[in-house]
């Protein structure tokens, strides 16, 4: 009886979870707040409580993490990571200073103490590389100049997490700064070994896993990353850096190969994991943080434009590139979850999860609109203000015209 009571609740989840994901489709945004939505509609305190299913929900949801974050990794070959490290790094730590700082300050002020002011840090930090690559696509903008700098940003990010989340994972684990300090110096072993031997001896690791047969590559991506992630967590080190490293030790026909067969079942585990994480948020505890969250969400979103203009700017885009960079940038989404859900799980702040589910829905939805409309907006707002100064201007006598003054006219023109 317990087995078809799963089935049909899991079955429930799936089927809502593609009817949500088509209606977002047509909406032409991204579905993630769709789904978050759903987790809240069905966890504690929501429309209808799960409870047979909640179990196999919790390590789908984990399955989603490793994979959103090998997928992130299939993305990148290891010298074009060390490639961005060198040349865009100070991109990086603007980014950082702007979007970390506000999130960290926004903890302290709220009293929740420096462990969940480092894990808001990061909430507000990192921008949403799936929902900002949709974004691109479908305003055809793949091909644009600024991308490659946007795209420059999103690497440093995701370099970063190999550092970050074995920090907040030690944090929030309550270890003592020995244990921590160990954790940490593991992490950046672990991955500068991977990136040396992915440098070094990239096509040996993709010749051995590489296989003509769609299921034998499946099955051996898969069992490796999974096998990985779970030697990574039992070293105390976050199971998410370990799918990350794999999938950057992965490149050539291997990467696209696996990347091709992953992309639905990343996607399946993907959605499971928002859901999971809305399930163990309760809706009544939205409402007392919606304000701290909009006030966040605004001026993040200000900072992240801040951002992406700087960094374009350095990299010698137009002005219009610039504003484009920043409003793509706004966009927070599935890393902002993972952070957070390593909190919500240790039971950090209770009014940690809350808050971050707002302010995801918040930018999530606001992202692909800045994305659009910021450089049209700016470029409205300066011809306003053009105008504005020629009315305020006293107007000048017309010049007196002579078939010389007419002639160079023509040239000008």
């Amino acid at each position: 009886m317990h087995s078809a009571v799963l089935l049909i609740e899991f079955g429930s989840i799936i089927l809502g979870l593609g009817l949500l994901g088509r209606f977002a489709a047509r909406l032409q945004f991204s579905p993630i707040p769709l789904y978050l939505l759903a987790g809240l509609a069905f966890g504690e305190g929501g429309l209808l409580p799960l409870g047979a299913s909640e179990e196999f929900v919790a390590i789908g949801a984990e399955i989603g993490v490793i994979l959103l974050l090998l997928m992130l990794g299939l993305e990148y070959t290891a010298s074009d990571l060390v490639s961005n490290l060198k040349s865009h790094y100070p991109s990086g730590l603007v980014d950082f200073a702007l979007n970390a700082l506000p999130g960290a300050a926004a903890a302290l002020l709220l009293g929740w103490g420096p462990v969940a002011a480092v894990v808001l840090a990061g909430v507000t930090w990192i921008s949403s590389s799936g929902v900002i690559a949709k974004v691109l696509g479908d305003l055809g903008r793949v091909g644009n100049r600024e991308t490659p700098v946007i795209l420059s940003v999103l690497v440093l990010e995701d370099l970063a997490m190999a550092v970050y989340l074995p920090i907040v994972t030690a944090l929030v684990a309550g270890v003592g700064l020995a244990a921590g300090s160990v954790t940490l110096a593991i992490a950046l072993g672990v991955a500068g070994l991977v990136l040396f031997v992915a440098v070094r001896y990239g096509r040996v690791i993709s010749r051995f896993v590489s296989s003509d047969d769609p299921e034998k590559l499946l099955l051996v991506v898969l069992g490796l990353t999974i096998l990985v992630a779970g030697v990574a967590q039992q070293l105390q080190v976050s199971a998410a850096v370990g799918a990350f490293l794999v999938g950057i030790a992965l490149s050539g026909e291997v990467a696209e190969g696996a990347h091709t067969l992953l992309s639905p079942l990343r996607d399946l585990f993907a959605a499971v994991f928002f859901v999971f994480f809305g399930l163990h948020t309760d809706p009544a505890s939205i409402p007392p943080v919606l304000l701290p969250a909009l006030a966040l969400a605004v001026v993040t979103a200000a900072t992240k434009i801040a951002t992406g203009y700087w960094a374009a700017r350095r990299a010698g885009i137009s002005v219009k590139g610039r504003w484009r960079t920043g409003g793509t940038l706004v966009a927070r989404g599935e890393f902002s979850i993972v952070i957070a859900g390593l909190a919500v799980t240790a039971g950090i702040e209770p009014s940690l999860g809350p808050l971050a589910t707002a302010y995801v829905l918040i930018l999530v939805i606001v992202g692909p609109l800045t994305a659009r409309y910021t450089e049209p907006l700016v470029a409205w707002w300066g011809r306003r203000r053009a105008n504005g100064t020629a009315d305020a201007a006293p107007s000048a006598p017309p010049p007196t015209e002579t078939a010389g003054s007419r002639t160079q006219a023509s040239v000008n023109d």
